[in-house]
């Protein structure tokens, strides 16, 4: 009895053999793991550089390889204050900031009193010689007070010839008593009234011509036209008197594209290292692979208080196409 209860409770050997597939699972996930995190343990090239935040003597927006980190023997650091962010391109430049391009002198031309612009032979672009005329005004008033004038000159100086004939009359009748002494003096007297007059009404006739020759506009320079500011038919004052809706104060704007400047408002605590005359270097944004000598030619006697600037002017030696008015271009200043 006892023998078969002990027989049910034994446990049959096929039974006894643990699945093993679990178990190469878990074992698989294990040295996966483990791979993984030797993987990410495992040291990078590049790691063991250690990089440090320069100091007050370094470069702005530098940065030094292993190679490279000493400096040259006898070298001085080269210290760069910059608007851009970039890095001055060699160990002289002491400073770098950015500005604008403009032109050294904009010309407005205006008329020398109110008229009518009767003809306009420019548009915005086109280049312009010294003496071209570009501007006629309307001159039909000036006109006929030329030929006003020439009448006048005219009948002043059949004046003089009467009185110069009646004069010589009078001084011969004089030598043989026929005419006064006070005859002779008359004579004298009205001739030179004459010629008085003849001298005013010439004046009179240089007046009218002059305001006729004021009504053709000039180019006073070599350059090009910046800007068109009327048309035909439009009124024109040498002068506002208030208000936007007024007649136009000038008629053209001309610069010599050839005498460019940077103008620039440097910051208060980098005036210390900008000279009169001092040598720079100038690539306009639009072309930076493009560089041009310049140097300090003007320092403002006066800072913008508001602003904490002073503006600096950079004259550019040789410009050409490439630099183009109102562009903002990078200016190196060189110790």
């Amino acid at each position: 009895m006892n023998a078969e209860k002990l027989s049910a409770l034994q446990i049959d050997r096929a039974h006894k053999q643990r699945p093993t597939g679990t178990l190469w699972i878990i074992f698989i996930v294990v040295i996966v793991a483990t791979l993984g995190a030797v993987y990410l343990a495992r040291p990078k090239a590049g790691d063991d550089v250690r990089r440090l935040k320069p100091d007050a003597n370094t470069a702005v927006g530098s940065s030094k390889s292993p190679a490279t980190a000493g400096p040259a023997a006898g070298a001085a650091p080269a210290s760069s204050a910059t608007n851009t962010g970039r890095e001055p391109t060699a160990g002289n430049v002491v400073l770098t900031v950015s500005g604008y391009i403009i032109n050294r002198e904009r010309i407005e031309i205006s008329p020398r009193f109110m008229g009518v612009v009767k003809w306009i032979g420019v548009k915005k672009g086109d280049a312009v010689t010294n003496g071209q005329v570009v501007v006629l005004l309307d001159d039909t008033e000036y006109q006929a007070r030329l030929m006003q004038a020439d009448g006048a000159v005219a009948n002043a100086k059949v004046n003089v010839a009467k009185a110069e004939l009646d004069s010589e009359r009078v001084s011969q009748l004089a030598k043989t008593d026929i005419a006064s002494k006070e005859a002779m003096d008359n004579a004298r007297l009205g001739l030179e009234a004459t010629r008085a007059v003849l001298k005013e009404v010439e004046g009179a006739h240089a007046l009218a011509q002059t305001y006729v020759d004021w009504c053709i506009i000039r180019s006073p320079i070599n350059g090009v036209v910046l800007e068109k500011l009327v048309d035909p038919n439009e009124l024109v004052v040498p002068q506002s008197f208030g208000g936007g809706r007024g007649p136009s104060t000038a008629l053209i704007a001309v610069a010599d594209t050839k005498d460019l400047q940077v103008e620039i408002d440097l910051n208060e605590a980098d005036l210390s290292k900008i000279s009169l005359n001092q040598k720079c270097r100038v690539s306009p944004e639009a072309y930076l692979d493009k560089t041009y000598e310049g140097y300090v030619a003007e320092i403002a006697p006066e800072a913008n208080r508001a602003k904490g600037t002073l503006q600096i002017k950079v004259q550019i030696l040789n410009p050409d196409k490439f630099l183009t008015p109102e562009l903002s271009a990078k200016v190196e200043f060189l110790r």
